[in-house]
């Protein structure tokens, strides 16, 4: 067994009821993404409105981005968490009536992303900042790799089953969700409360604007940031999926949950490769190349005209959004203070909602404009772009070797002289 197994192990309890908390709220708001995109592809036949749920969930991350962080970092973490899950659970709990009821319209449907855009703007930086509180600096990157995993898991099975519930009644599907959440629920509140004590900082401009000071202070922080915010802003493709199942691929909606599915088929096996095997040099490089990848296996997306070949290449999306994943939130969330960590993930929180809901928007706006195809490999083609431009910008953490490089006092306790 490795140490990082066996240290995970020291604290298996309180790690397995987060874990399992994510996989609940993961695998929900999964089952529910995918039954609203078919649910208003099927209502209006638009592809901008597809795009438009995404806009819909991104604007309370915009709207509310100062004061997610600043909930976070002052009230109990476990709190916020389940309270966040709980408006979830009573929005699917909407869907379960409209559905019962012939009631769910467009409208409706951009009501309640709008409803659960709010509950995940403050969830996200909440559940961010939870983690390092249960888990040791020593155990953190395989635990993100792990809890990354969580998220994965639930992608593969849910959108499937998703998709194949729907074909029974929306409400098969938006039935079980409330459930879901409510399981996570209980297990969020199981988590130990914080050993430091909250900082009762007074909710002011000046401390809510702190966690934009810090990202800007730190180039290294903000080029990782902002990577994701361009590179998947322009290369996601998720939200024309129901497209891609209904109209090219001419699958119905458990094709469509498939598709759902493989890219966290590949993201969850990666997430099991890095939690065994971190990654810890060259890691600039490394998360490059990851994103690099990705552009090339949306392109690769775009162009398909083969279900399985589809799924094959969204699998090698997911592995290699994991790879910039887990180095991206690892590296952030080590070089921030414990006390700023809330207001940070907002900001990062704002930034991944730009890259996946605002993308999504994109991706259907484009497609309105250009087409499903062309709009996809265009997208492809800017990720590929922003990475070599962004390489050319952040020079430093394209070469960066070490998640955290280090400092001269540590060299000379090892004996060594620092790094000129």
């Amino acid at each position: 067994m490795s140490t990082h197994a066996k240290l995970l192990l020291r604290h298996q309890r309180p790690f397995l009821a987060f874990w399992f908390a994510r996989v609940f709220t993961s695998s929900a708001f999964q089952m529910i993404t995918v039954a609203i995109g078919w649910h208003i592809y099927e209502l209006t036949g638009n592809v901008l409105d597809l795009g438009l749920v995404g806009l819909f969930e991104f604007m309370p991350r915009v709207l509310f981005m100062l004061h997610t962080g600043h909930v976070a970092d002052r009230y109990d973490r476990r709190k916020v968490a389940a309270l966040c899950q709980t408006l979830q659970g009573l929005t699917a709990l909407a869907l379960v009536i409209g559905s019962a009821t012939d009631s769910v319209t467009r409208e409706m449907i951009f009501a309640i992303a709008f409803l659960f855009g709010t509950a995940r703007a403050f969830e996200m930086p909440t559940t961010q900042a939870l983690l390092p509180n249960i888990i040791p600096p020593a155990l953190f990157p395989a635990a993100v790799a792990a809890s990354g995993s969580a998220m994965q898991a639930a992608t593969i099975i849910s959108p499937a089953l998703g998709g194949l519930l729907f074909a029974f009644g929306s409400i098969w599907v938006y039935g079980p969700a409330v459930l879901l959440y409510g399981l996570a629920v209980a297990l969020m509140l199981q988590l130990p409360a914080r050993q430091q004590p909250m900082k009762q900082e007074k909710a002011t401009l000046h401390s809510l604007l702190a966690g934009i000071r810090f990202i800007r202070s730190r180039r290294d922080v903000l080029g990782a940031i902002s990577l994701d915010l361009f590179a998947v802003l322009l290369g996601g493709a998720t939200a024309l999926l129901p497209v891609f199942a209904r109209d090219i691929l001419l699958t119905g909606p458990w094709g469509l949950g498939l598709l759902r599915s493989a890219p966290a088929v590949g993201a969850l096996l990666m997430s099991f490769w890095l939690a065994r095997f971190p990654v810890e040099r060259h890691v600039g490089r490394v998360m490059f190349t990851s994103v690099g990848l990705f552009g090339v296996a949306t392109i690769a997306f775009g162009l398909s005209t083969s279900f399985w070949f589809s799924l094959a290449v969204l699998a090698v999306l997911g592995a290699a959004d994991m790879i910039s994943v887990v180095i991206r939130s690892t590296f952030v969330q080590m070089e921030t203070p414990d006390e700023m960590r809330g207001r940070v993930s907002a900001v990062n929180g704002l930034f991944i909602g730009a890259s996946n809901q605002l993308g999504e928007f994109e991706s259907g706006l484009t497609a309105h404009w250009f087409g499903t195809v062309q709009a996809v490999v265009l997208g492809g083609v800017g990720t590929l772009l922003v990475t070599g431009a962004w390489i050319k910008l952040f020079p430093t953490l394209a070469n960066r070797d070490r998640l955290r490089e280090p400092k001269a006092e540590e060299h000379l306790q090892a004996g060594s002289p620092p790094k000129p």
